[in-house]
């Protein structure tokens, strides 16, 4: 998810336009059409229209009586197979703490950083969920360069909570939390970025429900830099013997799926010789999709705001999963939540799952914690989303 730090750098500019992210048309929409400075209009379907960066070069379609292209009866093959539609494969939640401590690398346990409680996993599992996303930092899995010796401790506590979900036949995503930077700074070596992959690959290449998640959320980064680190990735994980596994990849902007068919249309090149290709992307249902607030823009926002990527995966023969969701604890964002998720398992030919945002021991009062047993989003949430559980 972008931080509160991120969200704090979006341009607010006058009333009468919508800000950095912010939504600026789609059927039923009051508010401006036009975006501050540095940002554009683009539409992504009849419901929803964003501001994303850099300036316009088409006109934007402000039509509300428009359809979406109608899709061709065959599609090209799949990169993944599916699960039958109307049931999702995976519906879990993300296990924050070990991305915590930013910047304090390499940190220190219990002070700066800590990995999730595997009682409060256990807790979850028995609520029925099978997926759980537990982020890392590549600065204390490599420290000193990408392309450096894992650190055993790190990679030790890592792998007991890796162990622990995949031992009870659950999937575990390793998620380098790291928004396609290392140290602050983008990675553009994409050999590096490979070599990094297979050396983390080889420790679980014997373990088939771990899930290899390239990267999280690369943003205001080169379209075509972020298509080849993704591949980087798969070549490396694929080289260190990893080949039963899952590959989440993950776009730019956020890899939201609210513009993914506006912004990551190239990612549809990417290759895999096992075809376990499954596209990563997260959505919230605040003003600007960034996940930093408790209100909802509307009570069918969630659909709205997916519904070109559903779209986007069928007429490509791709496979999806939402791997960061989440609503604040009222019914508006609850009926949202709902929304979204009804719609992911009525096309679930193409959507495999939805990760929740976030659990994990240090989220205290956090408005979407999903900390069991007294988070605010898994007090409001659980019964709503245990529903859709495999």
């Amino acid at each position: 998810m972008k931080s509160a730090i991120l969200a704090s750098v979006f341009a607010t500019g006058a009333v009468a336009q919508s800000g950095a992210w912010g939504q600026c048309g789609g059927n039923g929409w009051s508010g401006s059409t036009s975006c501050v400075s540095g940002y554009h209009c683009v539409y992504s379907n009849d419901w929803y229209s964003q501001c994303l960066p850099g300036a316009a070069s088409t006109t934007l379609k402000t039509s509300t009586t428009s359809k979406p292209p109608s899709q061709t009866s065959s599609a090209p093959p799949s990169t993944s197979t599916a699960p039958s539609k109307g049931k999702l494969k995976w519906v879990g939640s993300n296990e924050s703490g070990g991305e915590f401590g930013d910047g304090k690398y390499p940190g220190i346990w219990g002070k700066d950083f800590i990995f999730p409680s595997t009682s409060a996993i256990q807790t979850l599992i028995n609520d029925g969920y099978n997926i759980f996303r537990v982020p890392f930092a590549m600065e204390r899995m490599a420290p000193g360069s990408i392309t450096g010796s894992l650190d055993s401790n790190y990679l030790r506590n890592l792998t007991e909570v890796v162990n622990f979900i995949t031992n009870a036949g659950k999937y575990a995503i390793l998620d380098p939390h790291n928004y396609g930077r290392y140290n602050g700074a983008i990675i553009t070596d994409t050999n590096s970025f490979q070599t990094f992959w297979t050396n983390l690959a080889k420790q679980f290449a014997s373990n088939s429900h771990v899930v290899f998640d390239t990267n999280n959320e690369y943003n205001t980064m080169d379209q075509t830099l972020v298509l080849n680190l993704n591949q980087a990735a798969i070549t490396g994980i694929r080289a260190a013997g990893a080949t039963s596994q899952y590959i989440f990849v993950e776009g730019n902007a956020w890899t939201g799926a609210w513009s993914w068919n506006t912004t990551n249309t190239n990612m549809v090149a990417l290759t895999d010789p096992q075809n376990k290709i499954v596209y990563e992307m997260h959505q919230y249902l605040d003003s600007d999709s960034s996940g930093t607030s408790a209100t909802c823009v509307s009570a069918d926002i969630g659909v709205q705001r997916v519904v070109g990527a559903t779209n986007w995966l069928r007429a490509n023969g791709k496979v999806g999963i939402i791997g960061e969701f989440a609503g604040g604890a009222n019914s508006v964002c609850q009926q949202a939540v709902t929304g979204l998720l009804d719609h992911l398992q009525a096309n679930s030919d193409v959507w495999m799952g939805a990760v929740w945002w976030a659990a994990g021991p240090w989220w205290a009062d956090y408005i979407y914690s999903f900390e069991p047993p007294s988070g605010t989003g898994y007090t409001s949430y659980n019964s709503i989303l245990k529903k859709y559980a495999p």
